[in-house]
Formats: structure tokens, C-alpha cells, sequence
């Protein structure tokens, strides 16, 4: 079965629902039971509401089947999925391998309560190689932390190559996959051990819900299933609900996502005004070649590296867009610019002037390009 036809039937039954072709909002916390029996045997999710309910698990078989992992668990956000999956295979004593583009939330929790709970992180940089890797290993590593594209600057990582130095000495591999959803890249079938996402972008497609998804393979989903229950970790059949209408789109969503930013990114490059564009999908970006081996196609979130301006300058263009709101998400039908701010630990990219997040929603691309256009108007106007 092919992934856009997954999409849109797996985690159905609709002869376990009166017929109803999606599956119905169960808000349950408490599951009754008939016999002491059934009380004290029933199988997860279904013995109490914290670990599922029928809508859950829906959501669950679905984004197992895409990712091609043995099983999926959700969590309150994506930031949650990130942290509940790090702490799934680290305990006191152990190091961190983590890669230095990593969002940022991230790696304030590899600086605070990660710190606190006794491992320590390296932070390393995104374009090293698996020979390079093999040095900042030591002998209490015990995970590996990748995100490809990276955050911000928009680095693609060789996932296969360093994951399979990290399997060669026992290191567990997990890999932030918001960026390109599993319909675009698996992390599972080239070497990871866990795939994350923060459904709230692409998965659920409509700004509306904060939630998370964890894929195991095989190896790991019962440490995974173990670290979530005990730490209480649950999302709600509302939630869920969203999460899985929004990802019945996520196909055509995503090749719209995906024409448009081109697009866009294209006509950035042709700008005076811009030092560089970081969108792996374009040929020229350093990315391209592993973006294409690897990956079946780009999203639509980008960057858009500006030359040096007066600070009057960019406060001017994107205060006064109309289509391109300033919002600290993305993945949404809406057109979304923010600026972007880069804490980096490691060597690697460093933009001079001032680099811009840009996501293109679902909007007519003419039309956002004449919003831009406007925009470097105030740009050039203002200094």
C-alpha cells in the first residue's frame, strides 16, 4: 500500500463504530469493566483512560503505519515527544550526543532538567561526518539526538551514516522528523531507533492542536511504552481527533506546501536584498544532494538569510505584511514570517544579517509573492 492511500485508511474500523467512517470522540477516563476478571486483566489501552482510549489508539495505528514502526505513542506537544523520548533511553550517568541546529526548546531541556537529572550533552555540528562522529563518542554515550533539517538554518543531516556508527557501539538513535513529517522521510528504515514529531505542524495541518508523536521499532517500543506510562504522559480524544482528520490531507496538504515554497524560495533568490535562501530543495542549497537521496520532497518551511539593513528595516517589511502573519509555529494552512534567532554551540553556519523563517501555507503563491514584493518595498524604503 502506498503512503497517500495509508493515509487515508489506516486506523479505521468502521465496523467497531456503528459505521461512522471516522472514529468518534471517546472523552473517557474512567473504563468500566463487567466481571473482576476482565478488571484486572484488560489489556492496555483500554483498562483506564490515561493510557487510550478507542480515538487514541486510532490516531496511534495511523502514524505507526506511515512511520513503519512497531509502536507510536502520543504526547501533549511536540516539545513533550522530544523530552519523554530522550528520557525513554537516558538515565544518570550517561552522555548525550546532540545535534547543535536542534530546535531550541530542546536544547534548553539538554541544558536544565536534562543537567539536572545527571547526563550530560555535547552538542555537536549538523554537517559532521560518521567518521567525525566516531571521535565524540565515549564509553557512557547512550544516544544519539538528530534533527534534519535543522532548526532554523535548515541543515540535512547524513541520517543512515550516523546511524549506523551509533548502532555499531550500542547507541540509541532519535531523530526530530517534524520538518518533513514520515510521509516525506522515515527515520525508522534508515537506522533510528525513534521518530518524533510535533503533530501539531504538518500532522494536524490546522493551527488548532498542540500534540506529539514517539515511533519505536522494535527494539525500543517497550522502553518507550514503559517510560510513557509511568511518567503519566496523555493526550485527549478531542485532540486526537483533529490530529487524525488533519492527517487524511496530509498528502495533498504537503505537495502544496511543497510548490509554493519553491516557488517562493526561487523568487527570494533573485531578490537584491537577500545574502541567501536555506531550503534543501533547492539545487544550489549544500543540503541538496543527501535532501534528494533521502527524502521524498520538502515541506514548506524555509529561511531567507538577508543582507545587512538598518534595524528599522525588517520590522518595517513584516510589520506591514498582509498575507504573511508573525506566529511562533508553523505547519498550518497560513503563511506564517518570523524572524529567527540562532544559539549555536558548535562550529557550522552563522548568518551575517538578519535570517528570516518564512512558511508558505496554502495561499495562492502570486499572491504572497505580491505580499513580499511589498514588503522589500518597506525593506528598501526603511534603510
Amino acid at each position: 500500500m502506498k503512503d497517500r492511500t495509508r493515509l487515508i485508511h489506516s486506523g479505521r474500523h468502521p465496523a467497531d463504530h456503528a459505521g461512522a467512517v471516522n472514529i468518534p470522540v471517546y472523552r473517557a477516563s474512567t473504563l468500566i469493566q463487567p466481571t473482576v476478571e476482565r478488571l484486572e486483566n484488560t489489556p492496555t489501552p483500554f483498562g483506564y483512560g490515561r493510557r487510550g482510549t478507542p480515538t487514541t489508539r486510532g490516531l496511534e495505528e495511523s502514524v505507526c503505519a506511515l512511520e513503519g514502526g512497531a509502536r507510536t505513542m502520543l504526547t501533549p506537544s511536540g516539545l513533550s515527544a522530544c523530552t519523554a523520548a530522550l528520557m525513554a533511553v537516558l538515565g544518570a550517568g550517561d552522555h548525550l550526543l546532540m545535534v547543535d541546529t536542534v530546535y531550541g526548546p530542546t536544547r534548553a531541556f539538554c541544558r536544565g532538567p536534562l543537567k539536572r537529572f545527571g547526563v550530560e550533552t555535547t552538542f555537536y555540528t549538523s554537517t559532521i561526518t560518521a567518521a567525525d562522529l566516531e571521535v565524540l563518542i565515549r564509553p557512557n554515550t547512550k544516544a544519539i539526538f538528530l534533527e534534519s533539517p535543522g532548526s532554523g538554518t535548515f541543515e540535512v543531516q547524513d541520517v543512515p551514516a550516523l546511524a549506523a556508527t551509533a548502532k555499531a557501539h550500542g547507541i540509541a538513535v532519535l531523530v526530530d522528523n517534524t520538518w518533513a513529517t514520515p510521509l516525506l522521510f522515515k527515520p525508522l528504515t534508515h537506522g533510528a531507533d525513534l521518530s518524533i514529531v510535533a503533530a501539531t505542524k504538518y500532522l494536524v495541518g490546522h493551527a488548532d492542536v498542540l500534540i506529539g508523536t514517539i515511533t519505536a521499532n522494535e527494539a525500543t517500543a517497550d522502553k518507550l511504552n514503559d517510560f510513557h506510562g509511568k511518567f503519566g504522559l496523555t493526550t485527549s480524544g478531542d485532540d486526537a481527533y483533529l490530529t487524525q482528520r488533519g492527517m487524511r490531507t496530509l498528502g495533498v496538504r504537503l505537495a502544496q506546501h511543497q510548490t509554493t515554497a519553491l516557488k517562493l524560495a526561487r523568487w527570494f533568490q533573485a531578490r537584491p536584498e537577500v545574502e541567501r535562501v536555506l531550503y534543501p530543495a533547492l539545487e544550489t542549497d549544500p543540503g541538496h544532494a543527501i535532501w534528494k537521496r533521502d527524502f521524498a520532497g520538502a515541506s514548506g518551511l524555509f529561511g531567507v538569510e538577508l543582507k545587512p539593513a538598518s534595524k528599522t528595516a525588517v520590522p518595517a517589511m513584516l510589520d506591514g505584511y498582509e498575507l504573511f502573519a508573525m506566529g511562533w509555529s508553523w505547519g498550518g494552512y497560513e503563511s506564517l514570517a518570523v524572524t529567527t534567532k540562532i544559539d549555536r554551540s558548535a562550529p557550522g553556519y552563522r548568518p551575517a544579517g538578519t535570517l528570516l523563517r518564512f512558511h508558505a501555507g496554502l495561499e495562492d503563491p502570486d499572491d504572497l509573492i505580491a505580499d513580499l514584493a511589498a514588503g522589500f518595498e518597506r525593506f528598501n524604503a526603511a534603510g
